[in-house]
């Protein structure tokens, strides 16, 4: 079992910056690949980025490449998304993931989620 619980949410103008953050309980946090998706009102829950268990592999949509990073500790079992050159329409509720199965852009292989963090964007 691994409970997830997000923070870092929070409004900012168009250019501007957040790191969000998803901290992991349980033993086996290290074994999980984790994920960021993002889910807009009206709209599907959809992948944001996605890291391995050691952090070896990375993979973003293509609508935050280049503009978002996603990293983590095993040691904090804490996955962070940096996010840098916001837009409005990256505004959603962001959840973070962790999928015993590695990481992965379905958000059907992820067992686990947090309850999410607001990012509002204002142009």
């Amino acid at each position: 079992q691994v409970l997830l619980v997000e923070s870092g949410g929070g409004l900012v103008q168009a250019g501007g910056s957040l790191r969000l953050s998803c901290a992991g309980s349980g033993r086996t946090f290290s074994d999980a690949g984790m994920g960021w998706f993002r889910q807009a009102p009206g709209k599907e829950r959809e992948f944001v980025a996605a890291i391995s268990q050691n952090g070896g592999t990375t993979r973003y949509a293509d609508t935050v490449k280049g503009r978002f990073v996603i990293s983590r500790d095993n040691s904090k079992n804490t996955v962070w998304l940096q996010m840098i050159s916001l837009k409005p329409e990256d505004t959603a509720v962001y959840y973070c993931g962790a999928s015993i199965f590695g990481w992965s852009t379905q958000k059907s292989t992820y067992a686990h989620w947090g309850q999410g963090t607001q990012v509002t964007v204002s142009s």
